[in-house]
């Protein structure tokens, strides 16, 4: 909710927990009443396993298969406080996927891991 702004939005929003899902047990669910911008790539860093379901007139027009982003930008602040971006407030937030299958970013400027 927070990293979408989807609690300011002048729209519904449903969020279901723990859906009954046939392919994964269970499943969460945000409906959101109205059409909107998502960054796919900072809700790929979220959770790479989302499927984005587009619904017009209760039909699926466009699936769209989340995966993680190579790099995020202004995501997440780099935590070292001996950083370029602790002092040089201006720069972006970069982070570089540097190890897929343990999902490890690290900062572009000093190369602090997320995790």
């Amino acid at each position: 909710m927070n990293y979408f702004g989807l609690n300011e939005l002048d729209c519904q929003v449903a969020i279901i927990t723990n859906a009954k899902s046939e392919k994964s047990g269970r499943k969460d669910i945000i409906k959101i009443d109205k059409e909107i911008e998502i960054d796919f790539e900072k809700l790929g860093f979220i959770d790479a396993n989302v499927t984005v379901n587009v619904v017009k007139n209760g039909e699926i027009i466009q699936k769209k298969k989340l995966a993680l982003p190579d790099r995020i930008v202004n995501v997440v602040k780099c935590k070292n406080p001996r950083c370029i971006t602790s002092v040089e407030r201006e720069l972006d937030q970069i982070f570089i996927l540097t190890d897929r299958v343990n999902n490890v970013y690290r900062c572009k400027y000093c190369e602090m891991s997320l995790k």
